[in-house]
């Protein structure tokens, strides 16, 4: 293994800078998805975060580091792009660091989420479809702002943050033989491997991602990053950009495998957890529990009889039930 963007100190302070203000997420389990799976799951509801998802993790914790080391704190500035999660994360944390926030979305973005970001105090910047056109325009605005870009997955102390849902996942299940968690940049996926596998070396870490936005499966495949040709067509809108520079190699070295899942596996697994677990996560964080039931992983060695599943969030755009159901 080579050296890595972050490091388990670097989740470890994390930890400490957000513990004011994020919350320790409920772990459940479900003996009606056990008997599907096979074996013992432990959801990290990550749903019931600020803001509806993870990303506040990442997101308070390198703003609330960057506010800290700032001398002149009266104008800080910050630019993001984000499908809708991270955007809103970054957009509560900026209200409560009192920092303007400018966030980058793409115009198809859900309504819900663009709602949420304005709600926050932050100013939302739309853009065409695709990763350079969100890329061009955040350029664009630190450039006429003076904004400083906060990755939504490639930042050091973002991923640092998003590691601190390992150390508390472990610390209620320390017996844990495996956890899941949906990819997409890699940050999430990333943080987890720093924090678990210091905590735990022999734990198995896998990935799961749309067969739709299946970038990381082929790059695992191939050893080499392979980013999307476009955008993809996935249900899970908060799954459909590439691994990145920085998490990959992390990802490379400590990921067991990647899974991936069809579209019609994705909206089975969200209907699952809403009608028979009462937990309404959004598709992208359904991912991992249609993993778990496939028959990829339903194939893997009985001693992995533990594993966790990081639900990834719950921010539904209700105006699609009807074209999912």
């Amino acid at each position: 293994m080579g050296e890595y963007v972050v490091t388990f100190r670097d989740v470890e302070e994390a930890a400490e800078r957000i513990k004011p203000v994020a919350h320790v997420t409920p772990v459940m389990t479900s003996k009606t998805m056990d008997g599907l799976a096979g074996r013992e799951l432990f959801f990290k509801c990550e749903l019931f975060q600020k803001t509806g998802a993870f990303k506040f993790r990442g997101a308070y914790n390198a703003l609330s580091k960057l506010v800290d080391k700032m001398e002149d704190k009266s104008n800080i500035k910050v630019v993001t792009h984000s499908s809708g999660n991270h955007g809103q994360a970054l957009a509560l944390a900026a209200k409560m660091k009192n920092v303007q926030a400018f966030i980058v979305m793409q115009k198809h973005s859900p309504q819900i989420k663009i709602s949420a970001v304005e709600g926050y105090g932050a100013k939302v910047v739309l853009c065409d479809t695709g990763e350079k056109a969100r890329a061009d325009m955040k350029d664009k605005v630190a450039e006429e702002e003076g904004a400083i870009f906060i990755s939504s997955s490639q930042h050091p102390d973002v991923i640092a943050g998003q590691g601190t849902m390992g150390v508390e996942l472990l610390t209620e299940v320390p017996d844990l033989d495996a956890i899941i968690a949906p990819i997409s940049a890699g940050g999430m996926v990333a943080g987890l491997c720093i924090a678990a596998k210091h905590l735990k070396p022999d734990i198995k870490i896998f990935a799961a991602e749309p067969l739709n936005a299946d970038d990381t499966a082929k790059s695992f495949a191939a050893k080499e990053r392979i980013p999307l040709p476009g955008p993809p067509n996935t249900i899970a809108d908060g799954l459909k950009a590439s691994v990145g520079p920085n998490t990959w190699p992390i990802i490379k070295d400590n990921v067991e495998d990647v899974i991936t899942v069809t579209e019609e596996e994705i909206i089975k697994a969200t209907k699952l957890m809403w009608e028979r677990v009462k937990l309404c996560v959004e598709p992208s964080g359904a991912v991992p529990v249609a993993a778990v039931l496939s028959d990829k992983f339903k194939a893997l060695p009985p001693s992995i009889k533990k594993v966790g599943i990081i639900l990834s969030g719950g921010n539904l755009d209700l105006s699609k039930l009807s074209t999912w159901f």
